[in-house]
């Protein structure tokens, strides 16, 4: 009774094993697409254009989903995820923001016009004073937006590297397309396809 029930046992934990791999195997490519997602957004930011269809707002709710129906097993970081919460609501307000200055610009310069249709003095010229304002908001904006995309890109590249890691994954297996060459534990490789990364795992250096 007792091989059999060490014959049981083991086939247990290689079954265990294998769910385990398994959803390894999903988080892991679940993230890859994530990151190049961001990256791709990051890019458009900087005025490249980018052919990228993924939505990573999109994806990281999908992941979120997953996450909670595999609670059980330890493949999302909660913590990750609520600071990508964080990190979208602030994207928004910034948006609103920029959105919010731009209308309240066309607006006055539409009085400046119709005052200046009206009393012949050229009240326009008043706001068009204020134009560069929109220069500098729009670089702002930009600005702000990219940090936000970096920080979330890297989040999910230390996030990557820790499955990876923890569950002895191949990274050569998980390549991933970036746009943008500044982040940290990452490996570049360069191909007539585009630039493609590879996470570092510690082993590596």
């Amino acid at each position: 009774m007792e091989n059999i029930k060490d014959s049981v046992e083991v086939a247990l934990e290689l079954d265990e094993k294998s769910v385990y791999s398994h959803i390894a195997h999903e988080s892991a490519e679940d993230i890859i697409r994530i990151i190049s997602s961001l990256d791709a957004e990051r890019a458009k930011l900087r005025g490249e254009v980018i052919y990228y269809t993924d939505d990573w707002d999109a994806l990281i709710r999908e992941r979120m989903a997953k996450g909670k129906r595999h609670t059980a097993f330890d493949f999302y970081n909660p913590a990750l995820l609520d600071i990508w919460e964080e990190k979208v609501k602030e994207s928004k307000r910034i948006q609103r923001m920029k959105r919010f200055y731009i209308g309240v610009f066309g607006a006055s310069l539409l009085m400046g016009v119709l005052a200046t249709v009206l009393t012949g003095e050229p009240w326009f010229a008043v706001v068009l004073a204020f134009s560069p304002l929109l220069l500098w908001i729009q670089d702002r904006t930009v600005s702000s937006l990219d940090f936000i995309y970096h920080e979330l890109t890297q989040f999910f590249i230390d996030e990557l590297r820790e499955i990876v890691v923890r569950h002895s994954l191949n990274p050569e297996r998980y390549k991933f397309k970036l746009f943008s060459g500044d982040y940290f534990g990452v490996e570049i490789r360069k191909s007539p396809s585009g630039r493609f990364a590879v996470v570092v795992t510690k082993n590596e250096g």
